[in-house]
């Protein structure tokens, strides 16, 4: 795809990712970027920093993620790409995170991409194109250690996509997901544990790592390239890539001892 005269909406549009492609988006000559994030003043702020629209969004609403929509259309056209990037961190294991944590990451990872998906298709298939954009995690396609809930979700948002690249393909329907490793956003720290992460990238480098996989049409978007051979590795011999896991949780939990 490319981004020249296109209509995208951009969720978690006020962070550090969703910002960094609104901004590379426009300068690609997209006609029109909607950002949506749960505070409208951040919204607003947002989009008067980049030059584009904006509107408040909680997309654990599948009922706002349906205005969202309309309201993209009404203003500038049919939606082109549907970003669906709003995320957050899930902190914990099996014990130590309650029921609350791990539903509210169901929603966020999951749902919401879900919801984007039934809003936008019936007109994208109608036209017989259309984008969807799906950002994961590379733990949703290896693993974070100390955050089950939000591996768990990442690795079923990378599902969802493949399913819906499947099934939808050929009603002309492009699927991509995005699976970072660290970004310099408020979300990440500066530096992950041993082992987690191949280099903290800023988001503009990861912005322009997006609109290359969007021209070239690549469902894994990996701003960190190390990570597809890493998801080989894993796929050549599960149980090696499983026990290497379980050396790294050692070593990192005898590093915070």
């Amino acid at each position: 795809m490319e981004l020249k005269n296109k209509v995208v909406v951009i969720t978690g549009g006020t962070g550090g990712i969703g910002r960094a492609m609104a901004k590379a988006f426009l300068a690609e000559g997209a006609k029109a970027v909607m950002l949506a994030d749960l505070n409208a003043d951040a919204v607003a702020a947002a989009a008067r920093e980049i030059g584009c629209d904006g509107m408040a969004c909680d997309v654990t609403q599948e009922a706002q993620i349906q205005a969202l929509v309309k309201t993209t259309e009404e203003r500038h056209g049919p939606i082109d790409l549907f970003c669906s990037n709003a995320g957050a961190g899930g902190p914990g294991v099996l014990t130590d995170a309650d029921n609350a944590v791990w539903q509210k990451q169901w929603e966020l990872h999951v749902m919401a991409h879900l919801y984007a998906a039934r809003a936008v298709l019936p007109s994208m298939i109608a036209r017989g194109q259309g984008y969807l954009l799906n950002t994961a995690s590379a733990a949703g396609l290896l693993a974070a250690l100390g955050t089950g809930p939000y591996t768990v979700t990442k690795a079923a948002a990378v599902k969802l996509a493949e399913f819906l690249s499947i099934t939808h393909g050929d009603d002309g329907i492009k699927v991509s997901v995005l699976c970072p490793q660290g970004v310099n956003t408020a979300m990440a720290p500066k530096r992950l544990g041993d082992g987690q992460t191949d280099g903290i990238i800023e988001p503009e480098q990861l912005a322009r790592t997006v609109v290359d996989a969007l021209r070239d049409e690549r469902f894994y978007v990996l701003p960190h390239p190390e990570v597809e051979e890493y998801v080989r590795r894993k796929g050549n011999d599960i149980d090696r890539w499983l026990g290497g896991m379980r050396r790294l949780r050692r070593k990192s939990k005898q590093q915070e001892g």
